[in-house]
């Protein structure tokens, strides 16, 4: 049996299959950590640093990168005089973090019926059978499909790509809105989740519950229930610049959506240089699996 992702060695998950990884994230039990962070942004703490591994001393389990273009792979702070690696960006950072890595795909709707401006993005950035074939040689564990604001990502244009991604990528599929992405539509769809479902996604994203206007625990515990009935984990975010929020909030936010039955609590990029301020991640990973656990995830070498 597989073991739980929150007691797990380096050397034990650099050999999980996709089916391991996520059955050790259920046996954790609603105590898993996903950081999301910037890889287009100096980062702002410590400059030869990179914001991956800034999250996960401070406690993160899964990294998840944003704007990060699939065709133009770069993540600032990752190589310098003293580590110029093998020039896949992917494997080297996965070499200094020891964790399951994933990266944002935008499955665009050009016809949208837009809230906002909308926001284009690069080709590099959106969900296609071209990004998933790359994502999958670079080897990234997970996709997350799901928008930026402003981008114009559907529920309808996310399901579409989650059957792409199913016939072109080889690890877990994240699947949902986190907020609106300037699309004037419900961010948590029952219908759509159900079919995502069906359809291949492994894990549904939703709105932490405190994070998007409207979203009620009611309708994160109904969209828990549909995934969890039908074989999917879900995630919840802190994707609404929240994640630099005090530490209470946070901390509420965990609790909360802890109770609500999510597998994945996910704390956003909307810190000083695309990162969470990091006390902010140790308030979160404390708050949802206390100081044992958060000590040794922090503590424990990626060398074991």
């Amino acid at each position: 049996m597989v073991k739980r992702l929150i007691s797990a060695n380096t050397s034990e998950i650099s050999r999980f299959s996709k089916e391991e990884l996520k059955q050790s994230i259920k046996a954790s039990e609603g105590r898993t950590v996903l950081s999301e962070n910037v890889v287009v942004h100096s980062p702002a703490i410590v400059q030869d640093i990179t914001n991956a591994e800034m999250a996960t001393a401070f406690g993160a389990d899964m990294i998840l990168l944003n704007a990060f273009d699939i065709h133009v792979p770069i993540v600032n702070g990752l190589y310098n005089e003293t580590f110029e690696g093998s020039g896949n960006v992917v494997q080297d950072l996965k070499h200094l973090v020891g964790r399951p890595i994933g990266v944002n795909l935008e499955p665009v709707d050009d016809r949208a019926n837009m809230a906002e401006q909308k926001l284009n993005i690069a080709e590099g950035r959106k969900a296609t059978e071209a990004t998933f074939k790359r994502a999958n040689e670079l080897g990234f564990d997970f996709v997350c499909l799901t928008g930026n604001p402003a981008t114009g990502v559907t529920n309808q244009h996310i399901l579409e790509a989650v059957k792409v991604g199913k016939a072109h990528f080889d690890g877990l599929i994240i699947a949902g809105k986190m907020h609106g992405a300037g699309v004037d539509e419900p961010v948590v769809d029952l219908t759509a989740i159900r079919k995502f479902v069906e359809n291949g996604a492994d894990i549904i994203l939703v709105p932490a519950v405190g994070t998007v206007w409207g979203v009620s625990e009611q309708e994160v515990r109904e969209a828990v229930e549909v995934a969890h009935q039908n074989g999917a984990l879900v995630m919840s975010a802190i994707g609404t610049s929240q994640e630099s929020s005090d530490e209470a909030t946070i901390r509420d936010f965990a609790i909360k959506n802890k109770t609500l039955g999510v597998d994945i609590q996910h704390i956003g990029d909307a810190g000083y240089g695309g990162l969470a301020p990091v006390e902010n991640i140790y308030a979160l990973s404390k708050a949802i699996r206390g100081q044992r656990h958060t000590v040794s995830r922090m503590a424990r070498s990626i060398n074991r």
